[in-house]
């Protein structure tokens, strides 16, 4: 079985890098355009794995996670988090809301494949 992984960003750019990085690694991927509509697809869908923007419209990255967390099918799902956020504050706040690690765009298609294969379920 190939393993699904989420991405949810609100740049189709940025949607397009890293579903190219992971389609060639092997997973599968879905892609959502904000927070609201991760969630839709999270209750349609199982994952494997789920990578997040923090900035978004409608729903912002961690606003998402902590609703994720409220999914029964998903709430131990594991949540790398992809964003230009660099403050230790936000880490802190992506840490609470339970992101498992968090990646600083501009990323290196490796640094990301490394992260997603030592989470990914």
């Amino acid at each position: 079985m190939s393993k699904k992984v989420l991405i949810i960003d609100d740049s189709a750019s940025i949607r397009k890098v890293v579903s190219l990085t992971l389609k060639g690694a092997g997973y599968e991927v879905d892609e959502a355009v904000d927070g609201q509509d991760g969630i839709t697809k999270i209750s349609a869908s199982k994952y494997s794995l789920i990578i997040c923007d923090v900035n978004m419209p409608n729903m912002d990255g961690l606003t998402f996670h902590r609703t994720m967390r409220q999914n029964e099918s998903a709430k131990f799902t594991p949540v790398i988090m992809l964003t230009t956020e660099s403050q230790e504050e936000k880490k802190w706040e992506g840490q609470e809301a339970g992101a498992r690690a968090w990646i600083v765009k501009p990323f290196k298609p490796e640094q990301l494949l490394g992260a997603v294969s030592k989470l990914i379920l």
